[in-house]
């Protein structure tokens, strides 16, 4: 007894299979214009702030073609007020991406690995300062803080940027153990690892990725803000808030020299952060 698989003929001229072929190219053909358009939308403006840090204007608005110079990369550092308000933005960013990444590693291994009273409340607020629009935190940050005696200024500015940047870095490690597989920290502990070596040794370097890239995210989310910064900082000026107070009368070229650094800065970490997470792999 035979069987007698055979094909069915396609109707006669009805290419189905090339029309198929044919659409899903169109598909992938979109998708891929679709990828490059979001792609500029996102890095246009960075790449105009690139040029523009070679511009020779001829007033005090840098907004148009002039010549090509390295002069503002030469006096980068002319400005003394721009001097500290980076110094302020990038110490309180690196200030706020250790305590971040600190406690949001911690909170973020709790709410993925243990269950516990209260889980649900805690994953609640911690969504809630997120979702919260900043001035809302800002004027509440500022009540608490007045309410309390605390003069706002450097150090509150920490607390603050500390304050909804945790969250961020929870939800990102949260994700990375959720996908972790117990059954390497219980072979670590059979073969005879406490519970802080198998953490040392065996949980840590698989978060570690996510660790990073929290704590990236929070740097970023931390070094750009403005709204909150502006309720908490009382006299300490940052980097957004200088540039805001110079608006009105012209942002010089090193504000361009500053953004490229900060950006060339963030993209050596980013490609760090990957090729670490490759080779731990």
């Amino acid at each position: 007894m035979s069987t007698d698989v055979r094909t069915p003929p396609a109707a006669p001229g009805t290419p189905a299979e090339p029309r198929r072929t044919a659409r899903a190219r169109r598909r992938i053909d979109w998708g891929r214009y679709y990828t490059w358009a979001v792609l500029a939308w996102l890095f246009l403006p960075i790449l105009f702030m690139v040029a523009f840090s070679f511009n020779d204007p001829a007033g005090r608005h840098n907004i148009t073609w002039q010549g090509f110079t390295l002069h503002w990369y030469k006096n980068a550092f002319a400005y003394p007020e721009l001097n500290e308000a980076m110094f302020n933005s990038v110490s309180i960013a690196l200030l706020t991406m250790l305590m971040s990444g600190v406690l949001g590693t911690l909170l973020g291994l709790a709410l993925g690995r243990f269950s516990f009273r209260g889980k649900q409340l805690t994953n609640l607020v911690m969504f809630a300062a997120i979702s919260a629009p900043e001035v809302v935190l800002g004027a509440a940050l500022l009540s608490t803080f007045l309410m309390m005696g605390v003069t706002t200024g450097y150090w509150t500015t920490v607390v603050a940027h500390v304050m909804f940047c945790v969250s961020f870095v929870a939800i990102t490690v949260r994700a990375r153990v959720i996908t972790l597989d117990p059954r390497l920290e219980e072979a670590a502990q059979d073969l005879g690892a406490g519970p802080w070596t198998t953490f040392r040794l065996v949980t840590l370097p698989m978060l570690f990725p996510a660790v990073m890239a929290g704590g990236l995210l929070a740097f970023a989310l931390s070094i750009d803000d403005y709204i909150i910064t502006t309720f908490v900082s009382g006299d300490v000026t940052t980097f957004p808030l200088w540039i805001w107070g110079t608006t009105r009368v012209g942002i010089p070229p090193q504000v361009n020299v500053m953004g490229t650094l900060l950006f060339l800065v963030g993209v050596i970490l980013a490609v760090a952060n990957i090729v670490m997470a490759r080779r731990r792999r």
